[in-house]
């Protein structure tokens, strides 16, 4: 086997060569270290909120109501960590309040409870965040919430409507278009039959 040195100019290239994988090499895993990684932030990944009042933490809280001025149903999740069965209190708008019974150390989903939470007024038309104020029995820790207000626009939310979903009437159906008119069906054209 012989070996031949490289003159001065292979030698460069072969340097550059290398510089430039490694500038390439880095730029391809250097992005994990200027971005930050998303799993390490908690947020809410759903149309709810979420908050810590306390030992409570409420998950995905939104509130389904048919309007500004109408009933608002409160749904979402409210755990209990402490030792202690604990009562939730909500107040909204206009003194609009309703309570929540968690057992200790246990969760409570109020959109499968049979005893809706439900404030007389939503305080907020669908679409807006409303200002809840969440207190505990256990420790007395009270905190405001912004709570998201949203209407049977869509199907997931509907059944949660008080007084129930909206009915199949209420859809809105098929309309003429302008200039149509219509026309007299055979029936209601048909001359009598003889003898009448």
């Amino acid at each position: 086997m012989r070996f031949t040195a490289m003159n001065r100019g292979q030698s460069g290239k072969m340097a550059m060569a290398a510089a430039a994988l490694s500038v390439g090499l880095l730029a391809l895993t250097g992005c994990g270290y200027v971005n930050a990684q998303q799993t390490s932030h908690q947020y809410a990944a759903s149309d709810g909120t979420r908050a810590d009042v306390g030992p409570v933490q409420l998950r995905n809280m939104l509130i389904v109501s048919g309007g500004e001025n109408q009933p608002g149903r409160v749904i979402g999740a409210v755990y209990n960590s402490s030792s202690k069965d604990v009562k939730v209190t909500l107040k909204g708008a206009e003194g609009a309040q309703t309570e929540v019974a968690v057992k200790q150390n246990a969760y409570t989903l109020l959109n499968e409870s049979a005893d809706a939470a439900v404030l007389s007024t939503s305080g907020g038309k669908p679409g807006s965040l409303v200002d809840v104020q969440v207190t505990e029995d256990g420790t007395n820790v009270n905190k405001t919430v912004k709570i998201p207000v949203v209407d049977g626009t869509l199907k997931e939310y509907a059944a949660y409507l008080p007084g129930g979903a909206p009915s199949e009437s209420a859809t809105p159906s098929e309309t003429a278009t302008p200039g149509e008119t219509a026309t007299p069906s055979e029936s209601a054209t048909a001359a009598p039959a003889e003898g009448h």
